[in-house]
C-alpha cells in the first residue's frame, strides 16, 4: 500500500515537472495589435515561455530573463505581415502573424 503511493506520487511529480516540455514553445502578444495604423513605426510586445529561439520576420529576436520581447517594426505603405516564430529545444515551433496596415495621415505638405 505504502509502495503504491510512493509511485503514484512519483508519477504524478513526474508529469508535473514534464508540463513545460509537453506544451512547448509559447508566445503571448501584449501589445496593441489593432491593423490599421496611421504611424510607420510599431512595438511588438509580448511573452515567451518554453523557447529557445525567436524570430520576427526571419530575423532573430531576443528576450530577457524572464521571456519578455519587445521589437520595434516598420510598417511598409499599404499591407505589412508579421509573424513571430519561436522553437522550443525540440524542434517544435510555433508562429504567431499580425496583420497591419498603413494609411498615411493626410497632412502631407504640398
Amino acid at each position: 500500500m505504502c509502495a503504491a503511493i510512493v509511485v503514484c506520487a512519483f508519477v504524478f511529480y513526474v508529469l508535473f515537472q514534464a508540463r513545460f516540455i509537453i506544451a512547448g514553445p509559447q508566445i503571448t502578444i501584449t501589445s496593441d495589435s489593432h491593423s490599421a495604423r496611421t504611424e510607420r513605426m510599431i512595438t511588438l510586445a509580448g511573452q515567451a515561455e518554453n523557447i529557445v529561439r525567436m524570430s520576427l520576420n526571419g530575423r532573430q529576436i531576443f528576450t530577457d530573463s524572464s521571456g519578455s520581447f519587445k521589437e520595434a517594426l516598420v510598417l511598409e505603405n499599404g499591407y505589412t505581415i508579421a509573424t513571430l516564430e519561436a522553437e522550443d529545444r525540440y524542434g517544435r515551433i510555433q508562429s504567431v502573424t499580425s496583420t497591419f496596415v498603413h494609411i498615411p495621415s493626410e497632412d502631407v505638405i504640398n
